[in-house]
């Protein structure tokens, strides 16, 4: 019976490789008989990627249809319906890191624990993240800290190559210095090709003559850390940094993680950020407000002098340009805002006392 591969795939006959190969993806893993797929289903859509995906076969599916690829078709590999596709019998005998992700699926399916692009795959250190608090003025104009950690950190001894001091790393025997060991597993579906990271030498195709005495040979160890950490003037409250290559060690030669430091600004009674503006609160005499005159006013920077105009009003906002927080990127600083309020004596002296009744007398 003619299959119809291109109906099995989902895509039309003009399809480009890369929508036949997306298409197989998905709907093998969707139809992976793992969770819960149909097996027959499955070894179809194998089928017709192993067509498609071949300019070639693709021709001759074309203009013969699936017949052509049918034993005693008069096809490569006849007594085989897919004997020729790579050199092994059943789905052609692909390797299953040509298959990308799909590549994990077949090997959760069979237990040879997925596969590795390129051969040579380490392992990668642990991410840490640590909180680092700063007063108002440090986020404003940015500081440098010194945190400790402890964590597990480049071998101090072997400086992270496994081989103790004076001796030196070997090829791999069980890989060849390869880094990866390749195998063949024959399955319901076929014959698949699988490379996987040596275990011997952890994907480094080398291994330590002598081991170093501190680490064993892993590369790492774990030790108390010190490390300095620049922060920029204009962090926020819950803005982080992110230092790659400051986390936790790999052992083998491993890439280390990375470090992220998450900011926590306290509060400071003085001042109210908003996006790049300090706003905050100028507290001006009431004869002050009516006569006008000079008062001093705190910002970020250090005290100024703020000139009040003769009538202004309580409530008015006065803006000083240039005196808010610098932003991250540009380095441009946001404004400094003051809303005027009245300075009320809680406990005016007796003078005081009947200056105010003499000007409450005359309406003011």
């Amino acid at each position: 019976m003619s299959k119809e591969y291109y109906s099995i795939l989902g895509v039309a006959k003009g399809a480009s490789e890369e929508d036949i190969k997306k298409a197989f993806r998905r709907l093998a893993h969707e139809h992976h008989p793992d969770k819960g797929g149909d097996p027959a289903k499955f070894k179809d859509i194998n089928e017709a990627y192993q067509v498609l995906s071949d300019a070639k076969k693709r021709q001759t599916y074309d203009q013969f249809g699936s017949a052509a690829f049918e034993p005693g078709a008069g096809q490569p590999g006849a007594g085989d319906p897919f004997g020729g596709f790579g050199g092994f019998g059943g789905f052609g005998g692909f390797q299953a890191q040509d298959l990308g992700d799909l590549g994990d699926v077949l090997g959760e399916m069979f237990g040879f624990g997925g596969t590795h692009r390129g051969g040579k795959t380490a392992s990668r250190g642990k991410d840490i993240e640590v909180d680092v608090e700063l007063a108002f003025k440090e986020a404003v104009f940015g500081v440098a800290r010194e945190i400790t950690l402890y964590k597990h950190a480049t071998c101090s001894r072997c400086q992270g190559v496994g081989a103790d001091v004076g001796s030196k790393t070997i090829p791999c025997v069980t890989c060849g210095g390869s880094g990866q060991v390749k195998s063949v597993q024959r399955t319901i579906f076929g014959t698949i090709q699988t490379a996987t990271v040596c275990e011997a030498c952890h994907g480094r195709g080398q291994k330590p003559e002598k081991e170093c005495t501190t680490c064993k040979g892993t590369g790492v160890e774990r030790r108390e850390d010190r490390l300095r950490v620049d922060i920029p003037a204009g962090i926020n409250d819950g803005e982080g940094i992110k230092m790659q290559g400051a986390g936790e060690a790999a052992m083998h030669g491993g890439r280390s993680g990375d470090l992220y430091v998450r900011i926590r600004v306290k509060k400071d009674p003085r001042f109210e950020r908003h996006d790049q503006d300090i706003h905050a609160t100028a507290h001006v005499p009431y004869s002050t407000l009516v006569l006008g005159g000079n008062v001093d006013l705190e910002t970020i920077d250090g005290v100024v002098t703020l000139q009040i105009p003769a009538g202004t009003n309580p409530g008015t906002a006065f803006t000083l340009r240039g005196k808010g927080v610098p932003h991250l990127r540009s380095g441009r600083r946001g404004d400094h805002v003051a809303l005027v309020t009245v300075e009320t004596p809680k406990h005016p002296s007796r003078e005081q006392r009947e200056h105010i009744e003499k000007l409450k007398q005359m309406g003011l």
